[in-house]
This record gives structure tokens, sequence and C-alpha cells, in this order.
């Protein structure tokens, strides 16, 4: 399996010229994996498994912003990633584009369904963030620490605990970069009022996966997008938390693979 990072200046209206470093593994369909508020560690090792899963192209952007990138002072919303991303895959001249999103990345990965690219053949949200819903909310992730967030984010807490003093200077300084650019992306509610709204426009197939141990973001979040996506289907991940792509690769990459193979360019 061939692996490249590169650095790539990709133009939209209303941001200009935006440096993204983008991780390419793989050859054949094309898959764009976005990753959450943890940054590509979080999806690197699902890119791994998918890659390798087949005849797959699996793409992973930076952020810009996180991992120690630049970020534009116009590059400041969801919606704007979810517009850069698009002309991603249009400067590549991308097709059958399967696009999957973990928490934050499924906000984008939402958005850029509302877009309606002919690019994208699917999308799939991994316990996704980016809705408001006042009677089941989302954690306050901003206002709790690390521990706080290992124990509501996984099933079993214990396997992904980080002892942040024992980390080096420069990952304490990527993770608060990271949680920065995350604040300015998605403000401090971390949800779009509207987007829900908007959801009922989608077109493209939509998978929403989630895990049934999820407390950052309950499954109720995830009930909601499958209901207001016509046709979504809704998958809940046993002994998965937020994060299956972590906790659960393997059940995850199934579903992917059932769901990319369901949904092609000539289906």
């Amino acid at each position: 399996m061939t692996t490249t990072t590169a650095t790539r200046t990709i133009t939209t209206d209303g941001t200009g010229p935006v440096p993204v470093t983008l991780t390419d593994r793989g050859e054949g369909r094309p898959f764009l994996l976005l990753h959450g508020g943890a940054g590509p560690v979080s999806v690197d090792g699902f890119a791994d498994l998918l890659s390798a899963s087949g005849p797959a192209r699996v793409l992973v952007p930076v952020h810009p912003g996180f991992g120690g990138t630049p970020r534009p002072d116009g590059l400041d919303s969801i919606s704007a990633l979810a517009r850069l991303y698009g002309q991603l895959l249009d400067d590549l001249g991308l097709t059958d584009v399967i696009v999957i999103g973990s928490s934050v990345g499924g906000w984008i990965a939402a958005d850029i369904a509302t877009l309606g690219s002919p690019r994208v053949a699917g999308v799939v949200l991994v316990d996704a963030a980016g809705l408001q819903l006042p009677d089941h909310p989302a954690a306050d992730f901003f206002s709790l620490t690390m521990d706080q967030v290992a124990d509501l984010s996984y099933y079993n807490p214990a396997a992904f605990r980080i002892d942040l003093d024992a980390l080096p200077a420069p990952t304490k300084a990527a993770m608060a970069g990271n949680r920065a650019a995350l604040g300015v992306y998605g403000g401090a509610a971390m949800a779009d009022p509207g987007l829900l709204g908007r959801l009922p426009a989608v077109a493209v197939p939509v998978l929403v996966a989630w895990g049934e141990a999820d407390r950052m973001i309950p499954p109720e979040h995830g009930e909601a997008y499958a209901k207001a996506i016509g046709g979504a289907e809704f998958l809940l991940i046993p002994r998965a938390g937020h994060m299956p792509q972590l906790e659960t690769p393997d059940e995850l990459l199934r579903a992917v693979l059932a769901f990319a193979g369901e949904h092609t360019a000539g289906r």
C-alpha cells in the first residue's frame, strides 16, 4: 500500500488559498475520511484498515489549525470546511466518493451532504456533532477535563485515558492548538441550530453509525440525523462510545464497506 503526505493549496470563494495537509493511502474507490477534535491520529488506524480492505484510496486531510498547521482567518466555520473539501474533490477530479466523518468530521460530512456535490456517492456519519437537541444535550466539551472527556467518550475509558503530565511538550502544544481550532470552527456550543432544518434536502445516501455508549454526543443525535435525512440508515454499535473507529474498528469497517458496495456511481 502506497502512502504519501503532502500539502495542497485549495482556493474557495470567501477564504482564498488554503494550505491543506493531505495523507493519501492506497488506490481504488475514493474515500474522504474526516477526523474529529482529537485530530488525524483518531482516524489514522481506521484509514489503514480501510485502504487495506480492497481497492480503496483513502484521503485524510488535516483540518487547518489542527496538528500545528496554519488556519487562515477567513476559514472559521464548519460550512467553510465543507466547501473547502468539496473543492478538494473538484481539484482532484474524483467521482463516486464516499465521505466518512467522525465527530466534528461528521458534522463537516453532513454539511458536505447538504451541498449536493455530484462527486459524492454516499456519506457516513460516525457519532457526528452539529445538532442542537435541547432534550438530549451533548456534553459541554470545553468545560471538561481530559479525564472527563475519556469517561464520556469510551465504552472502556481505561484503555484510552491520557496522562497529560507524561506527554512531551510538542504533543501538549498540538493538543492545545487542536482545541483552539475546534472552538473557532464549532463555537462554544459545538452545534449549528439551522443544521437539522437543512438535512431533509440531502439527496445522497447516508449511513448514520453511532456508538451505543457515547455520552459525549448521545445516540439520540444519531437517531435525529437519520430521521431528518430521507432514506438514511441508522446503525447502533455495541461496546463502542464516541469513536467506534478506535474501539470497534472491524465492525465499523464492515458497515462502511457494505454501505459503499450498495452505493456506487452505477447504482
